[in-house]
């Protein structure tokens, strides 16, 4: 038996041989087209090479593309476990050629692979083609040998492909496998079509026109092969069985599940079987794409999905979690095609166990509360809109979820009902904001979170994505376009552009539009926690609410701010080990040029304290651990030893951010915090970190600032280059630059006070008054002694002053010390004088004459200061006058 595996590279190894470039499936999420929820089909990685905004290095292509179908559009959950062939999630084999081959090259692929490769019997195979295609009729007759009656001809759009109003399109070819008579069924495009008996495989379609508008066709300078192929269904034909749920990778998954749950697989609960092996494929392949549930867009789908899957597992008996125990069966199944799930494997485990832990509290309560309600209703009565609204407010029910289980009683929602409820609620919130006294700007933007829903934020795995301008502010109001100069806030429905919050600060890049307009993105700001706000100009045309746009972050940037991010988390932790647990975060700034952190710590860090937690930071950085992100509830977190950051708020659940490495003896990881920021794929990536400076922020707050990578390396290469001019000054050796400095700091100090001492000596005279360059006069009968020097400090006026006073003996002693452009000014008194004289008050006279304030000490001993140094002069003249007209 040919297994899915063997299938799957079979196929890209046959398309290999043949030219084509075998390529990785792109994301569930899909990067490229905003108008998409998940990548649905294998075409959607290539739109763009498709309409040639794009070139690749190659002209062919290949790939396997998950694709998922659960939301909006395509959305086939509610069929899911009931039929044959719906899935949410599923894979879909491609070939491609941009511009190479066209129709005679993709049919014969096409043909030789089904029926030499897999080995399908030709008389079992039949084809449809589009009526205005005699082209691909001709091609089959000759290629394959069908027959007229085998080639059947389909006039309605079921076999034309477009992309959309305008663009690529043209005919398509589907190839339909015959189970025989025995099956119930009629051909394509006969009244019985939809029975089991013809089932279709393979979908080539051929891309020879371009639509301009209605009606409006044109040739394709270079036509182009878009082929899809459902591995289930395939595998389904060639593995002999009617049902995708019966080949050998569904079933796997469905007995992992009967065994988890010792039931049988195929008895009364083999649709809830079903729906987990389903359910777990697409819940799974969305978290390693990473979406996470939410209430949002489309975490609130893969919400939805594991709910669903949930409530089966509830129904066959499960107590305990089942959902993350049949992931290492997913991944034994599928993680060699898709490494990706290994990969993430402790994020999917973990996610589906909180979800299902959390979602199992409230379960059985939501279900008793409709029991209740049932009862009271008639045979044919709808279950009331409120009720299901209450379920999805009360207990987390999604209405899908609510009718998947009235399905089975034959009953239905009043679906108008829980609109009507579900806007009731919306409107109560908006008056009680209302009455909250914000400001009328903050009004509108609550609004705008109420009509357009949340953003969809895609830079934790992007930086360039494509999006879809939902509105456009100005000022107070809202614009429906912005022209070149205006300076503008642009909302899009989802975006790669981190906004501002946990002090990590919101990216910048640009917008383009397919129109011409280019916007440049100065600042990303979050709005009510919801709505993304990309700041800026419009530098060119006219930008307008439901363009398409390309939105690229400025990535040297964004890289930097990831490395100071991750960076500051290996700093909170060093810190705590080496200073003690009692810091914490008390505010943070993640720049692309520094990080800022301030911690609670009563004193400062010592030289010893900084270089032991740089070492430590940087020890983390050279392991080059993975930095893993998980989603946990924040009480789980806690118990983890997760760190919350300061100034966030957190919901029901968390990311938790974890790096540095397993430390054995605490047994966890080094730093473990709830974070929603953006951070590094691994610590070497943010190369080093170096602390440049550590202050006091607040009473008991310090603040750390840092840089990393090559912000780090240009800090310590202008270090190098200081120490280097400072050597080469020195005429020594740059390790024999401290012990130099010492000895010129020490012979400094002693040539000061050598030349203090001259001064003192100078100013003194000598021992006798009148002498050292100063006045000595009699002011009624009064000795006053009045000197003016330079050079000499504030400390040394006092002692001088004593020396003076004893060599005196009776009188009034005024010293001045000017130093760069101030003056220190002490008066003394001596002691028989102090009964007629106060020191304190001559010495305000003088402080005043050189525009200072204030003075103080003793009546015999008093010091003030003045800003003006040249009005030294006429400080003494003006105390002199004091004493004169005191001893006069």
């Amino acid at each position: 038996m040919q297994t899915a595996n063997d299938i799957r590279r079979t196929f890209l190894d046959y398309f290999g041989k043949n030219g084509h470039r075998v390529v990785e499936s792109s994301p569930l999420v899909p990067r490229n087209d905003p108008t998409l929820m998940f990548t649905n089909a294998g075409m959607v990685q290539f739109k763009n090479v498709f309409t040639g905004a794009e070139t690749r290095p190659y002209s062919r292509a290949v790939t396997s593309q998950k694709c998922v179908r659960a939301g909006g559009k395509h959305n086939d959950l509610d069929n899911v476990g009931y039929t044959a062939r719906h899935h949410t999630f599923f894979e879909m084999l491609g070939n491609f050629s941009f511009g190479d081959y066209f129709k005679p090259d993709a049919i014969e692929f096409a043909w030789n692979l089904i029926t030499k490769e897999y080995g399908l019997p030709a008389e079992k195979l039949l084809v449809t083609v589009h009526t205005s295609d005699e082209d691909a009729a001709g091609l089959w007759r000759k290629i394959a040998g069908l027959s007229d009656d085998r080639i059947i001809r389909i006039p309605t759009d079921d076999n034309f492909w477009r992309m959309g109003d305008t663009g690529p399109c043209g005919p398509c070819s589907e190839i339909f496998f015959d189970h025989g008579p025995s099956i119930a069924g009629g051909p394509p495009g006969s009244a019985d079509q939809d029975g089991d008996r013809f089932i279709e495989i393979w979908n080539l379609v051929f891309m020879q026109f371009e639509q301009r508008g209605p009606g409006d066709l044109i040739p394709l300078p270079k036509p182009s092969i878009d082929t899809g192929m459902g591995l289930e269904r395939l595998a389904a034909v060639l593995q002999g069985k009617h049902d995708n749920y019966d080949i050998d990778l569904m079933r796997a998954l469905i007995l992992a599940s009967a065994e988890a749950t010792k039931t049988d697989p195929d008895g009364p609960h083999a649709v809830s079987h079903r729906v987990i092996a389903d359910h777990l494929r697409s819940c799974s392949f969305l978290i390693a794409d990473g979406v996470l549930p939410s209430n949002e867009g489309r975490g609130y789908v893969l919400r939805r999905i594991m709910r669903r899957a949930m409530r089966h597992a509830h129904m066959i008996g499960a107590r305990e979690p089942l959902m993350h125990r049949l992931v290492p069966a997913l991944i034994q199944q599928m993680g060699d095609a898709y490494p990706e799930l290994g990969r993430a494997r402790a994020l999917i485990v973990e996610t589906l166990k909180l979800e299902e832990t959390r979602f199992k509290q409230t379960l059985e309560r939501g279900l008793g509360l409709l029991e209740d309600e049932l009862t009271r209703l008639g045979a044919d009565q709808p279950l009331p809109g409120e009720v299901a609204f209450k379920l999805y407010d009360t207990f987390g029910f999604p209405l899908d979820l609510t009718q998947d289980v009235l399905r089975g009683r034959n009953r239905t929602v009043d679906e108008d009902g829980f609109t009507a409820a579900m806007n009731e609620q919306r409107r109560k919130a908006r008056e009680s904001w209302a009455g909250s006294g914000e400001a009328a700007t903050e009004k509108l933007w609550y609004e705008l979170r109420d009509e357009l829903g949340a953003t969809e934020f895609l830079g934790y795995d992007a930086e360039v994505a494509e999006g879809k301008v939902t509105a456009i502010v100005k000022g107070d109001g809202r614009v429906t376009e912005a022209a070149t100069g205006d300076q503008v806030l642009v909302v899009v429905n989802q975006t790669p552009f981190y906004g501002e919050s946990g002090g990590q600060v919101g990216d910048t890049g640009v917008i383009l539009s397919a129109g011409g307009a280019e916007f440049t993105v100065s600042d990303t700001q979050k709005k009510l926690g919801a709505v993304w706000a990309h700041v800026g100009t419009v530098i060119k045309g006219t930008l307008k609410v439901d363009d398409v746009v390309e939105l690229r972050v400025d990535t040297e940037r964004r890289s930097a701010i990831r490395a100071n991010h991750s960076a500051t988390h290996l700093l909170h932790e060093a810190l705590r080990r080496r200073l003690g647990e009692h810091v914490t975060q008390k505010g943070s700034l993640v720049a692309p040029d520094r990080l800022r952190f301030d911690i609670s710590q009563p004193t400062g860090l010592t030289a010893e304290d900084i270089a032991a937690v740089e070492d430590e930071v940087n020890r983390r950085i050279l392991a080059n651990s993975e930095v893993v992100t998980r989603l946990m509830s924040p009480d789980e977190a806690k118990e983890q030893g997760a760190m919350a950051l300061f100034g966030e708020k957190y919901g029901d659940e968390v990311r938790v951010v974890s790096m540095g490495g397993r430390d054995a003896h605490a047994n966890k990881e080094f730093s473990v915090e709830l974070c929603g920021g953006t951070h590094v794929r691994r610590t070497g990536d943010i190369g080093l970190m170096k602390i440049v400076s550590e202050s006091a922020s607040a009473a008991g707050v310090r603040r750390i600032e840092a840089l990393t990578g090559t912000g780090a390396k240009a800090w310590l290469s202008g270090r190098d280059h200081l120490l280097a001019e400072t050597a080469s000054a020195l005429k020594v050796r740059p390790e024999e630059v401290p012990a130099r400095v010492a000895v010129l700091v020490e012979e400094r100090r002693r040539m000061e006070r050598e030349l203090a001492e001259l001064r003192r000596q100078v100013a003194l005279g000598g021992g006798g008054p009148g002498h050292g360059g100063g006045e000595t006069k009699d002011i009624g009968g009064v000795t006053f002694v009045a000197r003016v020097m330079e050079g000499l400090s504030a400390k040394d006026l006092k002692p001088m002053a004593d020396e003076l006073k004893k060599q005196i003996g009776s009188g009034i002693v005024v010293l001045i010390a000017a130093n760069e452009g101030k003056a220190s000014l002490v008066v003394a008194v001596t002691e028989d004088r102090t009964a007629s004289f106060s020191a304190v008050d001559l010495v305000r006279v003088g402080a005043e004459a050189m525009g200072g304030k204030g003075g103080g000490g003793r009546p015999d001993m008093a010091q003030a200061g003045g800003p003006d140094a040249s009005l030294a002069p006429a400080a003494v003249e003006a105390i002199e006058k004091a004493v004169a007209a005191k001893a006069g």
